[in-house]
């Protein structure tokens, strides 16, 4: 497969690192396109061919990655119109730009949104992708190949609206996932632990619940149930959450974030 990345940002060397780790294509069969010289001066340490011109990287490339900024996209698309190889796939990882959009602004029909999230970056990420109708079975194949490469977990939806979903719950959860890690943390220090302590205890103790449902594929509320002896710690602590609203709190994030993501879209 031959890969052609327009943005060589933190998101576009996420997907390069995924790409070249899992061996989806050869250092040689991939091109980066940044702007920023010193930028391609540190891509260039993976093998890989980096360039300031966006349409050499687009030539004889199987799949193109848009990793640009939303703002962006629009004119770096538009320079691109009739550069994509007939068989290409184009990618588009801009968060908010619909796939109608994105499909006007490359004038290539072939096209998918992707929204990844943050653990990308060292391949332990989920993504969605939305792609056209226009997609053949070839295309997706390739697509899949290197949504793996930087994903654990990926779910084709069928709407922009479920992207912004999406993003809401996958793009935006590593921020909830990480203030939960920083209030833990910080409740074990106030009551004496040393912070290093307890900040080993719970990024272990999220991991391994995390890597323990998706390894045993149980409903989360029967692992809840395990670790819950009645009367016991586990019962109390989450007394208290469900006193203070957690649930609650979490509904109503997610809820902000979509519309948040709808907003930005429009």
């Amino acid at each position: 497969m031959r890969i052609g990345i327009i943005g060589g940002g933190f998101m576009g060397e996420a997907f390069l690192r995924g790409i070249l780790r899992a061996e989806v294509a050869a250092p040689g069969d991939v091109a980066v396109a940044e702007v920023v010289p010193a930028r391609r001066a540190q891509l260039s340490e993976h093998g890989v061919r980096v360039t300031d011109d966006a349409e050499s990287a687009c030539i004889g490339a199987d799949v193109v990655i848009l990793a640009v900024k939303p703002q962006d996209l629009p004119t770096v698309a538009e320079n691109l119109t009739g550069k994509f190889g007939r068989d290409a796939v184009v990618v588009s990882i801009a968060a908010g730009v619909r796939l109608d959009d994105l499909r006007r602004y490359t004038g290539h029909r072939a096209a998918v949104r992707v929204m990844p999230n943050l653990p990308a970056a060292i391949g332990a990420g989920a993504a969605v992708y939305y792609p056209s109708s226009e997609v053949t079975g070839a295309q997706r194949a390739h697509l899949e190949r290197v949504l793996s490469a930087v994903a654990t977990g990926y779910v084709e939806v069928h709407s922009d609206d479920e992207v912004d979903l999406a993003t809401a719950v996958h793009g935006s959860g590593p921020g909830y996932v990480y203030l939960m890690i920083e209030a833990m943390v910080d409740a074990a220090v106030r009551q004496g632990m040393k912070r290093p302590d307890a900040l080993k205890l719970v990024l272990s103790t999220v991991r391994g619940s995390a890597e323990y449902a998706m390894e045993t594929g149980q409903h989360p509320a029967a692992l809840r149930n395990q670790v819950t002896s009645p009367g016991g710690t586990t019962a109390a602590g989450l007394a208290e959450l469900e006193a203070a609203g957690f649930r609650t709190a979490i509904d109503s994030a997610v809820e902000a974030a979509y519309e948040r993501a709808r907003d930005l879209g429009e």
